[in-house]
Formats: structure tokens, C-alpha cells, sequence
């Protein structure tokens, strides 16, 4: 029988550091000449084994984004936003591709409410051993309402979103060359997120997903409080205001 379950070690997860809500505390990413781990660097990125490996049967690993731990992926300038994305994806499908591992999950959390416990901006690569998460992503998920669009690339908000009312998506049939479109919309919507959207939305996180089909895709999610019924009974919830959302993006962003 597969598994289902991640198994967390709670004894290395009360060692983790949080600077997110004590920002008094020292960013270990900030100290660059005590990192363990270092896989790569370019510039100021770095990959690096991840020294916190809280799950069981998989390979944990960190991108540093940048040096500047107040900094902030809507706030990238273009050049380091194309960069970054770039050697972040790279990295994740060498590692889809390397067939050591069921899947390959590639995260990023931003903010209080994302999950995360530091600040300093980074993302996450995972290979899961034995859990093939594709198993859990519905192609209907990203299926939306259109923001704007090129000839392979659409960033549209979620009609079916995958925990509940809104989710901004990016998809892709050629991220190779439409890199950098791909990467100005997702800079949009954490813009918008962080910005715009709510005077509370303070997280997001950002999920990336190859799915099966000649597709990468992106979801960028903000983050509230978890509704109860999707905790209790799975159920998401789409809100009826999607098209006045995906209108404010039009008009603050492409008009």
C-alpha cells in the first residue's frame, strides 16, 4: 500500500530557527560564512542541503534568494526575478528528471500565515521517495478566469482553486523561453497579494507543478486563516467575486 502520510520529526522541528514573528532573532541565512550544506551559488543565490531535514523519506534542500532579508520576490528587480527563476527551476526539474524520486516538490512561503518560520526570503526543492503528489493535482485546479495571456503563457484565477476562494495560476507550455512572462506574472500576483488585495493579506505561498501534460504550472495562494471546512471536510469554496478580482488585476497591472 503507498503511503499517504509525510512523517514529521518533532524532536529537529523544535530546533528550527523563526525570525518571521521574532525578528529580533538572528537570520542564519544572513550568515553566509557559517551556511552548512552549500550545493551551488550564483551570486547571491545559494542551494543548500537543508539543515532542519524534519521529514521523513525525502531530500530536503533551500534556495537562498537573495543577501537582503527584507527583500521580497513582488519587489525583485526584473534581472535578479529572471535569474532566480531560472536556476530555481532548473534545479527542480533536474531533480524531477534525475528519477530518484517519486516526486519533487517546489515551495516558497512568504509572510506569518504561509507556514514558514524565517523571514529571509527563500524557496524549497523536496524529493519525496515514496509519495507521488501528481496523484493529489486535478488539471481542472488551474483552470480559470483569464488575466492576461500570450500565445504559452496564461495567468488566469483559479474557478475550481485547490483549498479555496481565490488562487491566481501561471501556466505554461514552453517555460524555457517564456521565462520571463512566466516570471512577471507570478511577480504580479504576490504584488497584488501583498498590495492590493486585503488590508490583512500579509502571506501567500507559491507552489510550482509539472503537470504530466507538457505544462508547468504555478499557483500563487494568499494565506488567511485556514476555513473550517476545508479543514473538517475538505471542502474549498470559490468566491463570487473573481471576475471584480481578476478585473482590478487587469486594470492596476495591464492597462
Amino acid at each position: 500500500m503507498k503511503p499517504t502520510h509525510l512523517l514529521f520529526n518533532s524532536a529537529i522541528g523544535s530546533q528550527k530557527p523563526e525570525t518571521i514573528v521574532n525578528r529580533q532573532n538572528p537570520c542564519p541565512f544572513c550568515d553566509v560564512e557559517s551556511l552548512t550544506g552549500i550545493i551551488e551559488k550564483q551570486g547571491p543565490i545559494i542551494w543548500l542541503k537543508n539543515k532542519f531535514p524534519v521529514l521523513q523519506d525525502a531530500y530536503q534542500t533551500v534556495i537562498i534568494e537573495t543577501d537582503e532579508c527584507s527583500s521580497e520576490l513582488s519587489i525583485y528587480p526584473k534581472e535578479h526575478l529572471y535569474t532566480l527563476l531560472n536556476f530555481a527551476t532548473e534545479r527542480w526539474i533536474s531533480m524531477m528528471n534525475s528519477g530518484e524520486y517519486a516526486s519533487v516538490l517546489f515551495f516558497k512561503n512568504h509572510g506569518p500565515m504561509s507556514g514558514g518560520s524565517l523571514r529571509h526570503p527563500h524557496m524549497q526543492i523536496i524529493g519525496l521517495n515514496e509519495i507521488d503528489v501528481n496523484e493529489n493535482v486535478k488539471l481542472e485546479q488551474f483552470e480559470g478566469v483569464t488575466i492576461a495571456q500570450n500565445e504559452h503563457v496564461t495567468f488566469n484565477l483559479s474557478v475550481k482553486p485547490r483549498m479555496g476562494f481565490f488562487e491566481f495560476n501561471v501556466i505554461t507550455d514552453q517555460l524555457d523561453k517564456e521565462l520571463h512572462a512566466f516570471a512577471d506574472y507570478l511577480q504580479t500576483a504576490a504584488h497584488y497579494l501583498l498590495n492590493h488585495f486585503h488590508r490583512s493579506c500579509t502571506s501567500y505561498n507559491l507552489f510550482f507543478y509539472d503537470l504530466k501534460n507538457g505544462k508547468i504550472a504555478a499557483k500563487i495562494i494568499p494565506r488567511f486563516a485556514t476555513s473550517p471546512l476545508y479543514v473538517g471536510y475538505g471542502i474549498p469554496q470559490v468566491s463570487n467575486k473573481l471576475e471584480h478580482i481578476a478585473n482590478q488585476v487587469q486594470e492596476l497591472y495591464f492597462t
